[in-house]
């Protein structure tokens, strides 16, 4: 199951709007002991399954054999047949499932279909991380809106540019290719209006053999801002790139994007003016996005922070001051007693050449699977 996760991990990020999911089938060898007879994992968009890939590649040799799936088999007809007929019709003769499929169209129904058949099925293997690969695909599926993860690179006293916006470059080489390989394994990467028109950003991946892993790339832009030169629209065409916005948005400017190639999406505006998060967020849920990485700016981290919608904080910090003029990773959240701060758990930490790496989780997240 270990290896099966493993492979489950690759698809993070290209799979949306399925799941992330990893197969290994074992069988006994000639010479005694398990042998691994065929591996898969979900291809990009999300098919083929990787049921379908570990068959394809064992065979005859799946007959009588052990599947070790990271998630239920799917058991409805989609766009492909159900996995759980695929490891039946194969002649499996036990099915080891790390965790049952939230999906009111499956939940309980693969299992069932496989022990209909005849095939002994074992449940709740690496139940835990199986479910911390697929967190966004449980949450999209149980409360409608993506898995939220917030990364700020920053000096020790959290500070992401200088006062006149001097920003290139505050933590080193090493920390910005694990800030890209966080973009690979995200359906998308958000950032606000201010980021976009001042950085003009590309936000692709740039890892040597992930340039094709690079997220959709969105931006939260109330007054649709930003100007159709900048890199994000003159790219549309090539890197998908969403725009939310709200219904009050200037038709005319609504148009000079789309026609360059960019999706611009007007959802409810929130009592400032500006894109109401949440509904936000479920929109995105509802085009498939599982797992969002919000890079900025400080505004739009506030945003999200204030709305309760940042599951996983990944904070980068180079060992140097700024200094309080500097500009802020997180801007006003208008807390006025200590118990409305975002509370978050430490989860692991680590060096990057001269940056520290600290991931902290929300406490009492909104996506349990119960």
């Amino acid at each position: 199951m270990q290896n099966a996760l493993a492979l489950a991990r690759r698809g993070l990020g290209t799979t949306w709007p399925n799941p992330a999911v990893g197969c290994v089938i074992v069988r006994e060898g000639e010479a005694g002991g398990p042998v691994v007879v065929g591996r898969g994992w979900t291809q990009p968009g999300g098919r083929p399954h990787a049921e379908t890939e570990a068959l394809a590649r064992a065979g005859e040799r799946a007959q009588g054999a052990t599947a070790y799936v990271t998630l239920e088999p799917c058991s409805h007809h989609g766009k492909t047949p159900p996995c759980a007929g695929a490891l039946i019709d194969a002649g499996i003769g036990r099915a080891v499932i790390a965790i049952t499929d939230p999906d009111v169209r499956v939940s309980g129904n693969g299992i069932e279909m496989l022990r209909q058949a005849g095939v002994d099925v074992g449940i709740g293997f690496c139940e835990d991380e199986a479910f911390e690969v697929n967190r966004g695909y449980f949450l999209r599926q149980r409360a409608n809106r993506p898995f939220f993860s917030l990364k700020t690179a920053t000096t020790l006293d959290s500070r992401i540019a200088t006062a006149n916006g001097a920003s290139q470059w505050i933590t080193g080489p090493e920390a910005r290719k694990f800030s890209h390989l966080l973009r690979a394994n995200h359906d998308a990467i958000v950032i606000g209006t201010r980021t976009a028109v001042l950085d003009d950003p590309s936000l692709t991946c740039r890892l040597p053999g992930l340039d094709q892993s690079s997220p959709v790339r969105i931006v939260v832009d109330s007054k649709l801002s930003i100007p159709p030169g900048h890199r994000l629209i003159t790219s549309a065409s090539d890197t998908a790139t969403w725009i939310y916005t709200t219904e009050r948005a200037d038709r005319k400017k609504e148009f000079e994007l789309t026609a360059a190639g960019a999706l611009v999406i007007p959802v409810a505006g929130g009592k400032d003016g500006r894109v109401d998060l949440i509904a936000m967020a479920a929109n995105m849920a509802d085009r498939g996005l599982t797992r969002v990485l919000v890079e900025g700016g400080g505004t739009l981290a506030s945003g999200f922070l204030v709305a309760e919608l940042i599951d996983r904080y990944f904070s980068i910090r180079h060992p140097a001051v700024m200094g309080g003029d500097g500009i802020a990773a997180i801007a006003s959240m208008n807390i006025q007693a200590l118990p409305e701060m975002s509370a978050f758990t430490y989860r692991t930490s680590w060096s990057m050449g001269a940056d520290i790496v600290e991931i902290f989780d929300r406490i009492d997240p909104p996506h349990n699977r119960e």
